[in-house]
Protein backbone atom coordinates (compact mmCIF):
# COMPACT_ATOMS: atom_id res chain seq x y z
CA UNK A 1 0.00 0.00 0.00
CA UNK A 2 2.61 2.37 0.67
CA UNK A 3 4.73 1.58 -2.52
CA UNK A 4 1.19 1.78 -4.17
CA UNK A 5 0.61 5.62 -2.85
CA UNK A 6 4.09 6.97 -3.17
CA UNK A 7 4.35 5.40 -7.03
CA UNK A 8 1.05 7.69 -7.70
CA UNK A 9 2.51 10.73 -6.02
CA UNK A 10 5.79 10.40 -7.66
CA UNK A 11 4.35 9.64 -11.18
CA UNK A 12 1.46 12.34 -10.70
CA UNK A 13 -1.60 10.21 -10.32
CA UNK A 14 -4.09 11.73 -8.61
CA UNK A 15 -6.05 8.95 -7.36
CA UNK A 16 -5.98 5.35 -6.99
CA UNK A 17 -9.09 2.86 -6.75
CA UNK A 18 -8.49 -0.21 -4.14
CA UNK A 19 -9.37 -3.39 -3.32
CA UNK A 20 -10.89 -4.65 0.24
CA UNK A 21 -8.32 -7.71 0.81
CA UNK A 22 -5.48 -5.37 0.56
CA UNK A 23 -7.05 -2.28 2.24
CA UNK A 24 -8.18 -4.51 4.93
CA UNK A 25 -4.90 -5.83 5.22
CA UNK A 26 -3.08 -2.48 6.15
CA UNK A 27 -6.04 -1.30 7.87
CA UNK A 28 -9.04 0.13 6.72
CA UNK A 29 -8.23 3.49 8.62
CA UNK A 30 -4.00 3.47 8.27
CA UNK A 31 -4.92 3.19 4.41
CA UNK A 32 -7.70 6.31 4.76
CA UNK A 33 -4.68 8.44 6.55
CA UNK A 34 -2.12 7.30 4.09
CA UNK A 35 -4.03 8.22 1.03
CA UNK A 36 -5.50 11.60 2.27
CA UNK A 37 -2.04 12.77 3.96
CA UNK A 38 -0.38 12.15 0.13
CA UNK A 39 -3.06 14.05 -1.02
CA UNK A 40 -4.73 11.14 -3.42
CA UNK A 41 -8.30 10.44 -3.87
CA UNK A 42 -10.04 6.96 -3.34
CA UNK A 43 -11.53 6.71 -6.97
CA UNK A 44 -13.77 3.20 -5.86
CA UNK A 45 -13.27 0.59 -3.79
CA UNK A 46 -13.49 -3.00 -4.95
CA UNK A 47 -15.83 -5.03 -4.28
CA UNK A 48 -19.38 -5.62 -2.72
CA UNK A 49 -21.94 -8.03 -3.58
CA UNK A 50 -21.68 -11.76 -4.45
CA UNK A 51 -25.56 -12.20 -3.50
CA UNK A 52 -25.51 -16.13 -3.77
CA UNK A 53 -23.64 -15.46 0.05
CA UNK A 54 -25.88 -16.15 3.08
CA UNK A 55 -24.11 -13.19 4.46
CA UNK A 56 -24.46 -10.78 1.56
CA UNK A 57 -25.99 -8.27 3.21
CA UNK A 58 -24.07 -7.81 6.44
CA UNK A 59 -20.94 -8.36 4.51
CA UNK A 60 -22.17 -5.60 2.01
CA UNK A 61 -23.28 -3.13 5.10
CA UNK A 62 -19.62 -3.62 5.97
CA UNK A 63 -17.76 -2.88 2.59
CA UNK A 64 -19.97 0.24 2.37
CA UNK A 65 -18.64 1.22 6.14
CA UNK A 66 -15.26 0.92 4.55
CA UNK A 67 -15.77 2.89 1.38
CA UNK A 68 -17.00 5.63 3.46
CA UNK A 69 -13.66 5.25 5.61
CA UNK A 70 -12.04 5.72 2.92
CA UNK A 71 -13.72 8.06 1.51
CA UNK A 72 -14.73 6.18 -1.92
CA UNK A 73 -17.49 7.72 -3.89
CA UNK A 74 -18.13 4.17 -5.26
CA UNK A 75 -18.14 0.62 -4.14
CA UNK A 76 -18.22 -1.64 -7.04
CA UNK A 77 -20.63 -4.56 -6.68
CA UNK A 78 -19.33 -8.05 -8.65
CA UNK A 79 -22.98 -9.59 -7.92
CA UNK A 80 -21.85 -13.24 -7.78
CA UNK A 81 -22.62 -16.33 -9.81
CA UNK A 82 -25.45 -19.20 -9.53
CA UNK A 83 -26.29 -20.40 -5.57
CA UNK A 84 -24.88 -23.63 -5.16
CA UNK A 85 -27.17 -26.36 -7.09
CA UNK A 86 -29.10 -24.20 -9.05
CA UNK A 87 -29.65 -23.83 -13.09
CA UNK A 88 -31.83 -20.97 -12.63
CA UNK A 89 -30.20 -17.72 -13.90
CA UNK A 90 -33.23 -15.42 -14.09
CA UNK A 91 -34.06 -15.86 -10.60
CA UNK A 92 -30.40 -15.63 -9.47
CA UNK A 93 -30.25 -11.77 -11.71
CA UNK A 94 -33.27 -10.84 -10.35
CA UNK A 95 -32.23 -11.50 -6.43
CA UNK A 96 -29.51 -9.07 -7.91
CA UNK A 97 -31.53 -6.51 -8.17
CA UNK A 98 -33.58 -7.11 -4.72
CA UNK A 99 -30.51 -7.33 -2.86
CA UNK A 100 -29.13 -3.87 -4.14
CA UNK A 101 -32.29 -2.40 -2.96
CA UNK A 102 -31.89 -3.56 0.17
CA UNK A 103 -28.58 -1.93 0.26
CA UNK A 104 -29.87 1.61 -1.04
CA UNK A 105 -30.89 2.99 2.06
CA UNK A 106 -27.60 1.96 4.02
CA UNK A 107 -25.30 3.41 1.14
CA UNK A 108 -27.58 6.85 0.51
CA UNK A 109 -26.80 7.37 4.47
CA UNK A 110 -22.87 6.83 3.83
CA UNK A 111 -22.44 8.88 0.77
CA UNK A 112 -21.85 5.58 -1.40
CA UNK A 113 -22.79 4.92 -4.91
CA UNK A 114 -23.36 1.28 -5.35
CA UNK A 115 -22.17 0.41 -9.32
CA UNK A 116 -23.57 -2.88 -10.62
CA UNK A 117 -20.25 -4.37 -12.44
CA UNK A 118 -21.07 -6.53 -15.51
CA UNK A 119 -18.88 -9.37 -15.94
CA UNK A 120 -17.81 -11.41 -18.96
CA UNK A 121 -20.28 -14.25 -19.98
CA UNK A 122 -17.75 -17.24 -18.95
CA UNK A 123 -17.58 -15.78 -15.71
CA UNK A 124 -21.46 -16.32 -15.48
CA UNK A 125 -21.98 -19.45 -13.37
CA UNK A 126 -19.41 -18.84 -10.38
CA UNK A 127 -18.91 -14.95 -10.42
CA UNK A 128 -21.31 -12.89 -11.63
CA UNK A 129 -24.98 -13.53 -13.23
CA UNK A 130 -24.50 -10.25 -14.83
CA UNK A 131 -23.26 -10.74 -18.50
CA UNK A 132 -24.23 -7.18 -19.67
CA UNK A 133 -24.32 -3.24 -19.61
CA UNK A 134 -27.80 -3.56 -20.44
CA UNK A 135 -28.80 -6.08 -17.80
CA UNK A 136 -27.20 -4.07 -15.39
CA UNK A 137 -28.99 -0.90 -16.01
CA UNK A 138 -31.93 -3.12 -15.96
CA UNK A 139 -30.91 -3.76 -12.52
CA UNK A 140 -29.99 -0.32 -11.44
CA UNK A 141 -33.20 1.19 -12.48
CA UNK A 142 -35.89 1.03 -9.93
CA UNK A 143 -33.30 3.22 -7.62
CA UNK A 144 -32.30 7.20 -8.04
CA UNK A 145 -28.93 7.59 -9.74
CA UNK A 146 -27.00 8.73 -6.79
CA UNK A 147 -27.36 5.76 -5.54
CA UNK A 148 -27.18 2.86 -7.84
CA UNK A 149 -24.77 3.15 -11.05
CA UNK A 150 -23.08 0.43 -13.36
CA UNK A 151 -19.23 0.26 -14.20
CA UNK A 152 -18.06 0.17 -17.61
CA UNK A 153 -14.98 -2.29 -17.73
CA UNK A 154 -13.46 -2.54 -20.72
CA UNK A 155 -12.37 -6.33 -20.89
CA UNK A 156 -15.92 -7.00 -19.63
CA UNK A 157 -18.08 -5.94 -22.57
CA UNK A 158 -15.64 -5.78 -25.39
CA UNK A 159 -17.54 -7.82 -27.09
CA UNK A 160 -21.26 -6.91 -27.07
CA UNK A 161 -22.77 -5.03 -30.18
CA UNK A 162 -25.17 -3.41 -27.98
CA UNK A 163 -22.56 -2.19 -25.44
CA UNK A 164 -22.57 1.47 -27.23
CA UNK A 165 -26.08 1.92 -27.33
CA UNK A 166 -26.18 1.39 -23.43
CA UNK A 167 -23.61 3.70 -22.99
CA UNK A 168 -25.32 6.56 -24.23
CA UNK A 169 -27.94 4.56 -22.15
CA UNK A 170 -26.34 4.80 -19.20
CA UNK A 171 -25.30 8.16 -19.80
CA UNK A 172 -28.34 9.58 -20.10
CA UNK A 173 -29.82 8.45 -17.09
CA UNK A 174 -27.36 9.65 -15.11
CA UNK A 175 -25.66 6.03 -14.29
CA UNK A 176 -22.12 5.77 -15.07
CA UNK A 177 -20.16 5.21 -12.03
CA UNK A 178 -16.85 4.04 -12.80
CA UNK A 179 -15.08 3.37 -15.83
CA UNK A 180 -12.20 0.87 -16.18
CA UNK A 181 -9.81 0.33 -19.16
CA UNK A 182 -8.14 -3.24 -19.09
CA UNK A 183 -7.21 -5.33 -22.46
CA UNK A 184 -7.97 -8.09 -23.85
CA UNK A 185 -4.68 -10.51 -24.58
CA UNK A 186 -4.72 -13.75 -26.64
CA UNK A 187 -4.44 -16.26 -26.10
CA UNK A 188 -6.01 -16.60 -22.36
CA UNK A 189 -3.72 -17.77 -19.26
CA UNK A 190 -4.47 -20.86 -17.53
CA UNK A 191 -7.09 -19.64 -14.98
CA UNK A 192 -8.90 -16.65 -17.44
CA UNK A 193 -10.04 -14.60 -13.86
CA UNK A 194 -5.99 -13.25 -14.19
CA UNK A 195 -6.15 -12.76 -18.34
CA UNK A 196 -6.03 -9.26 -18.13
CA UNK A 197 -3.56 -6.86 -20.46
CA UNK A 198 -2.04 -3.44 -19.74
CA UNK A 199 -3.86 -0.76 -22.18
CA UNK A 200 -2.41 -1.38 -26.08
CA UNK A 201 -1.57 -5.10 -25.27
CA UNK A 202 -4.56 -6.64 -26.74
CA UNK A 203 -7.61 -6.28 -28.96
CA UNK A 204 -9.95 -4.04 -27.45
CA UNK A 205 -11.04 -0.15 -29.08
CA UNK A 206 -10.25 1.33 -26.00
CA UNK A 207 -9.83 4.57 -27.02
CA UNK A 208 -13.38 4.06 -28.82
CA UNK A 209 -14.79 3.46 -25.12
CA UNK A 210 -13.18 6.54 -23.64
CA UNK A 211 -14.59 8.27 -26.50
CA UNK A 212 -18.28 7.14 -25.84
CA UNK A 213 -18.10 7.46 -21.98
CA UNK A 214 -16.62 11.20 -22.91
CA UNK A 215 -19.81 11.66 -25.35
CA UNK A 216 -22.35 9.85 -22.60
CA UNK A 217 -21.13 12.79 -20.05
CA UNK A 218 -19.33 11.08 -17.76
CA UNK A 219 -16.38 13.53 -16.06
CA UNK A 220 -14.95 11.03 -13.37
CA UNK A 221 -11.18 8.83 -13.34
CA UNK A 222 -10.39 6.42 -15.65
CA UNK A 223 -8.91 3.55 -13.64
CA UNK A 224 -6.30 0.89 -15.16
CA UNK A 225 -7.59 -2.49 -13.80
CA UNK A 226 -5.50 -5.25 -14.51
CA UNK A 227 -5.21 -9.10 -13.13
CA UNK A 228 -2.21 -11.24 -14.52
CA UNK A 229 0.51 -12.94 -12.74
CA UNK A 230 3.13 -11.74 -15.06
CA UNK A 231 2.17 -8.04 -14.18
CA UNK A 232 2.08 -8.89 -10.72
CA UNK A 233 5.68 -10.19 -10.69
CA UNK A 234 7.22 -6.89 -12.16
CA UNK A 235 8.17 -4.17 -10.17
CA UNK A 236 4.95 -1.73 -9.08
CA UNK A 237 6.46 1.66 -10.54
CA UNK A 238 7.61 -0.52 -13.97
CA UNK A 239 3.89 -1.22 -14.28
CA UNK A 240 3.21 1.34 -13.42
CA UNK A 241 4.57 3.98 -15.85
CA UNK A 242 3.50 1.23 -18.78
CA UNK A 243 0.06 1.93 -17.69
CA UNK A 244 0.12 5.59 -17.87
CA UNK A 245 2.11 4.81 -21.58
CA UNK A 246 -0.62 3.04 -22.17
CA UNK A 247 -3.17 4.90 -21.45
CA UNK A 248 -1.77 8.06 -23.33
CA UNK A 249 -1.35 5.65 -26.48
CA UNK A 250 -4.29 3.85 -26.88
CA UNK A 251 -7.01 5.52 -24.65
CA UNK A 252 -6.67 9.41 -24.39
Amino acid sequence: MEELVAGCVDAGVGGVGLWREETAAYGVEKTAALVRDAGLAVTSLCRGGFFNSPDWYDENRRAIDEAATLGAPVLVLVSGGLPPGSRDVDAARAHVGEAVGELVPHALAAGVRLAIEPLHPMFCSDRCVVSSLGQALDLAEPYPAEAVGVVVDTYHVWWDDQVWTQIDRAGRAGRIACFQVADWITPLPEGVLLGRGLPGTGCVELRRFREAVDAAGYRGPVEVEVFHADVWARPGRSVLDESLAGYLDHVA
